[in-house]
């Protein structure tokens, strides 16, 4: 299934290509757009040549935070985020010999251990874990038995609660309206 996360043709192809590139998308999304988070795995290709987890854990770290500042940035933290991006590149490289895909399907898992082994990655806690999860199960045909209830709310059908629910323009407004709305009452909440 091709996604539509970035607004971005050949971002969004390497999305929907690549799984290591949709792992990396998912370790981005953080204190920046969905659209820049997940549009970063293309840049990071594009500039160094390959998004093989081997080839990115093997990377100098100091060039690679370099090319994490190249503008347009991959990230605005670029160089706590791009430490994040080379530990899981080299937990998948060590840990799944380089099968990104691996982590949710070997040994035919159920959704809860696809959420323990997402939650065992670098950078991935609980939230995010269960986001790519639901992600896996909505858009990418994951059929680990039990995988919404694993993903929470996030798995619940018409949720519009994170990129997992991203499929066109009219869906991307439904997530960020929903996003602001879960800000808003936490701001609320914190006033009291």
């Amino acid at each position: 299934m091709e996604l539509h996360i970035t607004g971005n043709p050949a971002a969004d192809k390497l999305l929907s290509e690549d799984d290591f590139a949709l792992l990396t998308g998912m370790l981005l999304d953080q204190q920046v757009t969905m659209e820049s988070a997940f549009a970063g795995p293309e840049k990071i290709r594009s500039r160094i040549g390959s998004l093989k987890p081997g080839a990115i854990a093997a990377h100098d770290p100091a060039a690679f935070v370099e090319m994490f500042k190249e503008q347009p940035a991959v990230h605005r933290f670029p160089g706590s985020m791009a430490a994040r991006v080379q530990a899981l590149a080299e937990a998948v490289e060590n840990e799944w010999d380089g099968d990104t895909a691996a982590i949710w399907t070997k040994g035919s898992p159920d959704g809860a251990e696809v959420l323990r082994r997402l939650k065992a990655l670098p950078g991935f806690g609980e939230q995010k874990a269960k986001i790519f999860l639901a992600l896996l199960g909505k858009q990418r045909g994951l059929g680990a038995p039990g995988w919404r209830e694993a993903a929470g709310h996030y798995g619940e059908e018409g949720a519009y609660l994170s990129v997992a629910d991203i499929v066109d323009p009219e869906s991307l407004a439904k997530v960020r309206a929903s996003k602001q709305a879960a800000k808003a009452a936490a701001k609320a909440g914190k006033e009291r």
